[in-house]
């Protein structure tokens, strides 16, 4: 398993473009994307995301991998 990177939150935002999801609106420091199934993911608008928060908070519950995310960064 490869180590978890740490990015901005505007690679991830990028990222999760790539995936198919747009920006839905954003409260504060934290960017709400949502795609045509319905998915949602919160990203914080920071300049590091912490590698516990982008796995267990972001990927996880969308079932995406840490090796298929590296690979769209």
């Amino acid at each position: 398993m490869p180590k978890i990177p740490v990015i901005s939150s505007k690679q991830a935002v990028k990222v999760f473009t790539r995936l198919g999801f747009s920006v839905v609106s954003q409260k504060g420091s934290h960017i709400k994307m949502k795609n045509k199934k319905g998915q949602i993911v919160i990203i914080p608008n920071h300049k590091q995301i912490k590698k516990g928060t982008l796995k267990k908070g972001i990927l996880n519950p969308l079932n995406i991998s840490v090796e298929d995310f590296i690979k769209l960064l």
